[in-house]
């Protein structure tokens, strides 16, 4: 017998479906609570609303568990390229050699950006964020392929691989100009990762250096960004893409969601916190843990703890590993790491850290790695939004796809002035003259 729960409201029982999932995750259906009770639910936050049934990503935040089609992303960190989670994560399954072949051929071919982009990106000024222009850049691709209507699964395929191949030079050639740079284009003799260095490093004068350590850690670096279940920017794209628009429209939404400092900036801000630290405490870490933990305090300390993970970030275990393998490999001694790893070490000692689930989340270590790497700060919310378009992308086709598909349109409780009279506007200031009256007595 199917599981279901039950409500009581004014005297009557309503019966409500409990759905549950692969894994054992349980949900009240109240998809009709409204229609047959009149009531709606509040829940400031989504926190525990579920807006959709998936297959793309599993999370446990009490166990630290994170799959990509019921695949660990430690394994997929250790074994896999990131065209290869892509390919998983928008098609459902690991390619063949010949497939992940196809694919790659495919995103080679796709990856020149249109010479009149260029001047959409002089246009921009100079202290304008990457990431506006990323998103704007992105929604301007649709101008460039208006004949496409995306209505066949070979048109969604040619507008899918378009974008994963024109976004990474987009973020490259953005960086170029910012900096008064030639543009590099891609090589077709060059991965997916190592095309990306490639285009934002190389220069006539300095010939960038391709170094398979370094392409590995970037492969890992997005890998383990691809996907993150129903998180901020992900919602957006599914809530934007339920309006029928094109893919362009809300994957820029996307990026725009990811902009903020809570979610895709993050990591810069991280490293913005380690910096002020070493600059202006001399590297006191117990300082900034006593003031993270003093409520009167204004400082906030950057990335620790998670909206859904209740302990170590399994992202966070891999990226540590990384971040410290590819300094070791360069022969750099990072002042920033040295902090990091004391700061780590003292708050995970704090009983306030560890009864408020505090620990240490991906981007505590990503914007170390990407400064390794050679990525300006202002670029590191970019290279989130470069490996989160897959999931992105994974999302929104799933949502176009799925039967039930719904336009997502939210309630509220108003909770504002009851029915009030239109007042003419030479009676109002008399009604603005009574307010103050009553506010002062």
């Amino acid at each position: 017998m199917a599981e279901h729960a039950e409500l009581t409201y004014e005297g009557k029982k309503f019966t409500l479906p409990v759905i549950i999932g692969t894994e054992g995750e349980k949900a009240i259906d109240i998809s009709m609570l409204r229609e047959e009770t009149g009531l709606i639910t509040l829940d400031a936050g989504f926190a525990n609303t579920g807006s959709c049934i998936s297959t793309i990503t599993f999370m446990d935040g009490e166990k630290g568990v994170l799959r990509y089609r019921g695949i660990p992303v430690e394994q997929l960190a250790e074994y896999s390229l990131f065209i290869e989670t892509t390919y998983l994560l928008i098609n459902g399954v690991l390619p063949t050699r010949k497939q992940l072949t196809d694919f790659s051929i495919l995103l080679n071919d796709n990856s020149l950006i249109h010479e009149d982009m260029q001047s959409f990106f002089q246009s921009f000024p100079r202290a304008s964020h990457p990431m506006g222009i990323l998103s704007s850049m992105v929604t301007a691709l649709r101008s460039f392929y208006p004949e496409l209507k995306v209505e066949t699964a070979e048109e969604i395929n040619l507008t899918v691989t378009r974008l994963l191949s024109k976004i990474r030079t987009l973020a490259a050639m953005s960086y170029k100009i910012s900096r008064g740079h030639k543009v590099v284009y891609p090589r077709p003799d060059l991965s997916y990762c190592a095309n990306f260095l490639n285009m934002m490093f190389d220069s006539p004068v300095k010939p960038y250096q391709i170094d398979d350590d370094l392409v590995k850690a970037l492969n890992v670096f997005w890998i383990l960004h691809a996907d993150h279940e129903q998180n901020c920017s992900s919602s957006t794209v599914r809530m934007v893409g339920s309006g029928r628009v094109n893919l362009y429209a809300a994957i820029s939404a996307g990026i725009a969601a990811l902009w903020g400092p809570l979610h895709g900036g993050a990591n810069q801000a991280v490293v913005e916190m380690l910096t002020r630290i070493n600059r202006k405490d001399g590297g006191n870490v117990k300082k900034a843990v006593e003031r993270a933990k003093d409520k009167k305090d204004s400082f906030r300390l950057m990335g620790f703890g998670h909206r859904v993970y209740k302990t170590y970030d399994p992202r966070a275990k891999i990226m540590k590993m990384t971040c410290d393998n590819i300094l070791e490999k360069l022969h750099t001694s990072d002042p920033l790491l040295d902090i990091a790893k004391k700061l780590e070490d003292v708050a995970l000692k704090d009983d306030y850290f560890l009864e408020h689930n505090l620990y240490p989340n991906i981007d505590f270590y990503s914007g170390i790695m990407l400064r390794a790497l050679g990525i300006p700060t202002n670029m590191f919310t970019v290279m989130f939004a470069i490996g989160r378009l897959p999931g992105w992308i994974a999302q929104w086709k799933e949502s176009a796809d799925d039967p039930k598909w719904k336009l997502s349109r939210p309630r509220q409780i108003y909770n504002g002035p009851i029915l009030t009279d239109y007042i003419p506007i030479d009676e109002r200031k008399k009604q603005h003259t009574d307010s103050r009256h009553k506010t002062h007595r």
